[in-house]
């Protein structure tokens, strides 16, 4: 992995560039295979193959037991696979806006566009919920009550964010909170100096 690649815990951070810098600026966030779709597939052949014998053994034709195989089915595959997003890209067009993507594992895609010139702020927050803490990354609109998240599905760690948010604060002219995080050494206390008055 290069400097424009990393990965942490179950996502993996890409910045695109395959674009002159000043054109288009993409950031990518993956969510990382982890074995769970092998898992999921040798329980469901589990569950078959021993639903299969049952019925065979027994000469029975067992409604209940099916419908049971299949409910224990869905919520394992709930379990195992979690989310159906493989990918959130966060396209960045400095003179036109930000287009946000997010592609889901059966291969639809959805974006939303954003006009910078409807962009206030880009920002950082800390969510505390009673079971969970994270952060998110959203944007202040004009004429908008409330936040719009740029990642919707996914809640990547925020050393993920920070090179997003700088980007994000660079295409819509915040460049002073985003030098003032790079010049005090440690980016995490800078972003919490700027999301906590």
């Amino acid at each position: 992995m290069g400097e424009n690649s990393f990965a942490h815990r179950k996502y993996m951070y890409f910045h695109d560039q395959k674009y002159p810098h000043e054109a288009i600026d993409i950031h990518h966030i993956e969510v990382q295979s982890n074995g769970a779709k092998r898992v999921f597939l040798s329980l469901l052949t589990a569950i078959v193959v021993g639903n299969a014998l049952y019925l065979v053994l027994t000469k029975e034709k067992s409604v209940t037991l099916l419908f049971s195989s299949f409910l224990l089915w869905a919520f394992l595959r709930k379990l195992l696979l979690g989310k159906p997003v493989k990918k959130e890209s966060v396209v960045i067009m400095p003179t036109l806006g930000i287009q946000l993507e997010t592609l889901y594992i059966s291969g639809r895609i959805t974006r939303q566009f954003v006009p910078v010139s409807k962009i206030l702020k880009p920002v950082l927050q800390e969510c505390v919920t009673p079971v969970t803490c994270y952060w998110s990354l959203s944007l202040v609109l004009r004429e908008e009550e409330e936040l719009t998240p740029v990642f919707k599905e996914l809640r990547p760690p925020l050393k993920m964010l920070i090179p997003v948010w700088k980007a994000l604060c660079a295409a819509t002219g915040e460049g002073s909170s985003h030098s003032r995080t790079e010049d005090s050494g440690d980016a995490e206390e800078g972003v919490r100096s700027e999301t906590n008055p």
